[in-house]
């Protein structure tokens, strides 16, 4: 019996998925089949139930289970010690993020974090908010990077900075003579906004509803890039992350509105599982994105 069996078998049951397991693992679900079949064999016990369409780990699958989680979580902390005594800070740092977040705040973070730490690889997927929090509890990434963070199970959520919401409009909108707006300019106006899975959108149609503005979106988009090109050609006005339109205003493609009436801040949040063990490398990481660009070295972390 090795580490690698316990890991792969720990994948299973939080995924309640063979296919996740497999993938996790880099091998087959034939083999995260056979791995099972194998621990059944060793400790001569069923420890999935197969009578039952969903799922479910017999008593003893379940006891092994909590044993298997144990032995690991100590296992990755003896190896995260080893290499605290060795001063090492090496390995990957796999980050799951939502589009705007991964575009637009996280490269000059991980830029410094490769100029500080050269031996570590820092790998990025861009996922819809839903999937960042799944990556996140599968473990199938180190980190999650989503905005208005909400409570999910097993995930820790540490907030991370704000950013403020903003409107703009093309260069030739009747409102892009104005440096600064009342939400109530924007009614009568074509909306562009995010589908209503989106967790800005829901907070916008939450703030709307507060402050009792009718902004009925003409338009919907899963993304912040197709939104702002959108906007460009003046299909419509949006309210969107002022980080994410840096570029876009320098260009002259379109136009910043503050809101002079109401401050509108979308919280960003850094995501990782419950009780996991974090590597130097992970430590170091998220130490450098709590201390932002201007802050100490996260090579003291």
């Amino acid at each position: 019996m090795h580490i690698e069996n316990l890991k792969i078998f720990r994948d299973l049951v939080d995924n309640e998925s063979f296919s996740k397991a497999a993938k996790l693992n880099a091998i087959t679900q034939s083999a995260v089949s056979q791995q099972l079949r194998s621990m059944e064999k060793h400790f001569n016990v069923l420890i999935v139930d197969r009578s039952q369409k969903q799922f479910r780990l017999t008593r003893e699958g379940r006891s092994l289970y909590e044993a298997s989680k144990d032995i690991l979580n100590r296992y990755e902390q003896v190896a995260s010690e080893m290499q605290e005594m060795r001063k090492v800070v090496s390995g990957t740092v796999h980050v799951s993020t939502i589009v705007s977040i991964g575009l637009h705040e996280l490269p000059p973070y991980v830029k410094r974090f490769m100029q500080e730490f050269p031996h570590v690889n820092v790998r990025v997927e861009y996922r819809r908010s839903n999937l960042v929090y799944e990556d996140v509890v599968s473990s199938a990434v180190d980190f999650g990077l989503v905005a208005f963070p909400q409570k999910y199970r097993q995930v820790e959520i540490i907030p991370f900075m704000e950013d403020q919401l903003v409107a703009i409009c093309a260069p030739k909108h009747k409102l892009a003579a104005k440096k600064e707006i009342d939400l109530a300019d924007l009614q009568g106006c074509k909306f562009i906004g995010f589908d209503q899975d989106i967790p800005t959108r829901k907070a916008l149609d939450q703030f709307f509803r507060e402050q009792r503005i009718e902004l009925e979106p003409s338009m919907e988009f899963d993304n912040i890039e197709t939104l702002k090109r959108a906007v460009e050609v003046d299909a419509g006005v949006a309210l969107v992350p002022e980080g994410t339109i840096r570029s876009e205003i320098e260009q002259g493609t379109l136009v910043k509105l503050r809101l002079r009436d109401r401050r509108v801040a979308r919280p960003l949040a850094i995501l990782h599982r419950k009780g996991r063990v974090l590597t130097p490398a992970m430590k170091r990481f998220m130490a450098l994105m709590l201390n932002g660009l201007n802050g100490k070295s996260a090579e003291s972390a």
